[in-house]
């Protein structure tokens, strides 16, 4: 027979076997609970796609063993231009970045939404899946954070409370810009860009800041946007591309089968929101100038401004003579490379050092 020293010893080991044992079993049942910051407040991408996919859909997906909650960014008290140092500090774990914003910083990401570069979806599609590659691998290298999708908005176009026949009409009016990029094409035009955020676009609007604006065709109506201004433009002038992505330190302490589970969701997600961006252009359109084809906003009573053939001639030399080498010169020449690389092939056009 074991002394009782010996017995006690293995009982204790026993016991302790056995609470390691619930422990990890509580561990394994206890959801993982993920902080996502998202896009803009309000508007179609976040309400219809990426608030339900957050709060209910991931869910679903991990039978229960994930389960996030979400913010939109705009609305989260973060300024978008520090969200790249935000995730790679794990200050935000899971987040959007607008990277028209985020170029203030990182000019190198805007080269996928570059004003005048992308007219259409097609055009758009063809940028982002070239340049796609190099984005990640800068996340990565540079931000330690984790590529999981890119986004975009319905195409920017410009809003104006008083008529206008085309892009050069645009000439001395001042213009709400959200990016480096849109307000060095605006000076081009020889209009006075103002950089405002969306949120305050309805307000700078009526309070005589500008008086046009740009913004998406679908998201402009859901500010109201079709109520205080009367013309916009049919050319998109630029999309609104983000990027959502992971803390590389967060995305590590999530369990590979549900890496797997997450990202899967995640492509599917970004497929929906193209999907929608594409369809809500044409709708927002449609229902800024209250045409019975809209479904998806508020019907106005706004004149769409056709795309003329002088339209789309200036949009090129505003890109090459103007947009492309600013900037390269913000850039810098790794930005000449990366634009070499990966764009000049699908796009035809190079870029060169100043």
């Amino acid at each position: 027979m074991l002394p009782a020293r010996r017995r006690i010893s293995l009982l204790l080991a026993f016991l302790l076997a056995c609470f390691a044992q619930v422990s990890a079993v509580r561990a394994e049942s206890s959801p993982i609970r993920l902080k996502i910051v998202g896009g803009l407040a309000d508007v179609s991408q976040y309400v219809r796609y990426e608030e339900p996919f957050w709060r209910s859909r991931i869910a679903e997906l991990t039978g229960g063993r994930v389960q996030a909650e979400i913010a939109p960014f705009d609305r989260s008290g973060i300024r978008g231009q520090e969200m790249l140092q935000l995730m790679r500090l794990g200050v935000v774990p899971f987040g959007t970045a607008l990277l028209a914003i985020v170029a203030t910083e990182e000019p190198e990401f805007n080269a996928v939404d570059l004003p005048a570069l992308a007219p259409d979806m097609a055009s758009l599609r063809q940028t982002v899946t070239a340049f796609r590659p190099h984005i990640e691998q800068v996340l990565r290298e540079r931000y330690q954070i984790e590529l999981l999708g890119i986004y975009t908005y319905p195409a920017q176009v410009v809003f104006c409370t008083r008529p206008f026949a085309g892009l050069a009409d645009l000439a001395g009016r001042r213009i709400r810009s959200s990016s480096v990029g849109q307000s060095e094409m605006l000076q081009a035009l020889g209009a006075t860009p103002v950089v405002i955020p969306f949120a305050e676009v309805v307000q700078a609007i009526r309070g005589g800041v500008v008086e046009c604006a740009i913004t998406g065709t679908l998201s402009g109506n859901a500010i109201g946007l079709h109520e205080i201004t009367t013309h916009v433009h049919a050319m998109a002038l630029a999309w609104g591309i983000s990027i959502f992505g992971a803390n590389a330190t967060a995305w590590a302490g999530v369990p590979t089968e549900l890496q797997e589970v997450i990202r899967n969701g995640i492509t599917d997600l970004e497929q929906q929101i193209w999907a929608a961006a594409d369809r809500e252009t044409g709708e927002g359109l449609a229902c800024n100038a209250g045409l019975p084809t809209c479904t998806a906003g508020r019907r106005g009573s706004m004149t769409v401004v056709p795309v003329s053939e002088g339209d789309n001639e200036r949009r090129r030399r505003l890109l090459t003579e103007v947009v492309l080498p600013r900037w390269v010169n913000r850039c810098g020449p790794d930005c000449v490379d990366a634009w070499n690389d990966y764009l000049a092939p699908t796009l035809g056009i190079r870029a060169r050092p100043e």
